[in-house]
């Protein structure tokens, strides 16, 4: 008794046959998918994390850095609108090694930065991480918002954010305890990139873990999806629609500031308002607020009301709430510094009740971007449940994402006002609110409808039972358990 009924000829002779699945601990289930996945993003994105936020990459001035980053998500930008297609061709395994592989050269770039102050390093290394990090990031949007089942997306994506800012947490004890004695500005030691080294190349073999969607089983004894690998034509096609599919153009403002707060956050609150070692100790906490963060949204977006529309309404209003307010506190404590003007450092040992506002800020402003961010992943996994839609879309997210953040890193220069920075995330959230309210009334249907989805014209459905057994992008006819 399983998925496919024994001696039919029509099944795909590759598939296995399955019996319903007795427990959600197993390896081709989508539980431990996401927490490899995870893990995977817990070594490598996450330590990188846990190095940008302290502020120039760990060296005194953040010149160096900045231009890396601006590199970084210029090319981050355009591969990670492409990577989805390159999941599609390729498969996990493939597009997975090759992206981690890429934080490894950006990690140690800083390293061979610390004896040899030449930018040129730094900035191409930036730039293949953009590649990489494209790749990465498009084939874990399709992990995480295809492989749950879909009414509990929201569960699977707080959870995937919870270990992948665990990279972040740790990576911030690293530079905090290896600089623990240093109170003075100056770059961290050679310790601290190694370290980072070593955490990103365990990631890179991680990869070879993660299954691709064919063999991934949920525990209702559905298919997370069962579909041939596509080809570069035809997903160069599909990528071209998604600048004129009106979902994902009301989704282009959160998309771009999901990731534009990081420059002025790192390098303009942590960065410049602290020592060194109280930086690596607020990312401890910044990295351990988003793990807060996108657990409290994961719970309201999967169960706070038994409407899914309603869950996206509730979400996103409380997201906005906290933002207004998170980022009225930001405006507050901005007034007191500029850059001409800068603060005499805080340590968290010495500057007693001067330390506590601004700490409770750079926390609330992780708590917020893990918030935002889970909220767009659950929208985007609300209008498609199959992994080749989806890789284009978590693409095309990240594509837009790292446009913004490219633009943030240049802006952030001398010649810009740190309010004025200030002014522009703020405004660019809140104009990204009412259009994923809109985007959820028009396209989320709630449990037990269709979801409106163009899946039909990208993975056409076999118009025979003997379909899927040649050629591309046909759906292999699965049975339902006996």
């Amino acid at each position: 008794m399983g998925l496919v009924e024994a001696g039919d000829e029509n099944a795909h002779e590759d598939a296995p046959t399955l019996t319903p699945p007795t427990t959600m601990f197993r390896y081709n289930s989508p539980l431990v998918q996401v927490i490899l996945i995870g893990l995977v993003c817990f070594c490598c994105p996450g330590m990188f994390n846990a190095l940008s936020g302290m502020g120039g990459g760990g060296q005194v001035k953040t010149t160096a850095a900045n231009n890396a980053n601006t590199a970084l998500y210029t090319t981050f930008a355009i591969f990670g609108i492409l990577g989805g297609g390159i999941y599609n061709v390729l498969g996990p395994h493939l597009t997975l090694l090759a992206g981690c592989s890429t934080y490894i050269l950006y990690a140690g770039s800083f390293l061979y930065y610390n004896h040899y102050p030449h930018q040129g390093f730094p900035i191409a290394a930036g730039a293949i991480l953009g590649i990489g990090a494209g790749l990465l990031w498009s084939s874990q949007g399709a992990i995480m918002t295809s492989y749950p089942p879909p009414d509990r997306k929201g569960t699977y994506i707080s959870l995937f954010w919870s270990i992948f800012n665990l990279g972040g947490v740790i990576g911030g004890l690293i530079p905090f305890i290896l600089n623990y004695n240093r109170k003075t500005a100056v770059s961290v030691n050679d310790g601290t990139y190694i370290a980072f080294m070593c955490f990103m190349s365990a990631g890179t073999l991680l990869t070879l873990s993660i299954l691709p969607p064919s063999r991934v089983v949920r525990d209702d004894g559905s298919r997370a999806t069962n579909v041939k690998y596509s080809n570069p034509y035809i997903e160069a096609i599909e990528i071209g629609k998604l600048f004129i599919n009106w979902k994902m153009i009301l989704i282009i403002p959160a998309s771009f500031a999901s990731n534009f707060f990081y420059s002025y956050q790192f390098n303009n609150v942590n960065g410049l308002m602290f020592n060194v070692r109280t930086k690596g100790l607020n990312n401890v906490f910044y990295w351990g607020a988003q793990m807060l963060g996108s657990v409290a949204i994961g719970y309201v977006l999967d169960f706070s009301f038994k409407s899914r529309r309603m869950r996206g309404f509730v979400g996103i209003g409380i997201v906005g709430l906290l933002g207004t307010a998170i980022w009225g506190g930001g405006l507050a404590n901005q007034l007191n510094y500029t850059r001409e003007d800068k603060p005499e450092p805080l340590d968290f040992k010495s500057s007693g009740n001067d330390y506590a506002g601004p700490f409770v800020l750079y926390f609330s402003y992780g708590l917020l971007d893990a918030m935002f961010q889970s909220m767009v992943y659950w929208v985007i996994g609300a209008l498609a449940d199959d992994s080749v839609t989806l890789s284009r879309y978590s693409g095309f997210y990240k594509g837009w994402q790292s446009a913004g953040a490219a633009v943030a890193w240049a802006i952030d220069k001398p010649k810009n006002t740190l309010l004025m920075e200030l002014i522009l995330n703020w405004s660019l959230m809140t104009i990204s609110y009412p259009l994923l309210i809109l985007l959820i009334f028009l396209a989320v249907k709630d449990e037990g409808g269709k979801l409106d989805v163009e899946a039909a014209s990208t993975t056409p459905k076999p118009s025979a039972p003997s379909a899927g057994k040649e050629g591309f992008g046909k759906e292999e006819e699965l049975r339902k358990p006996l």
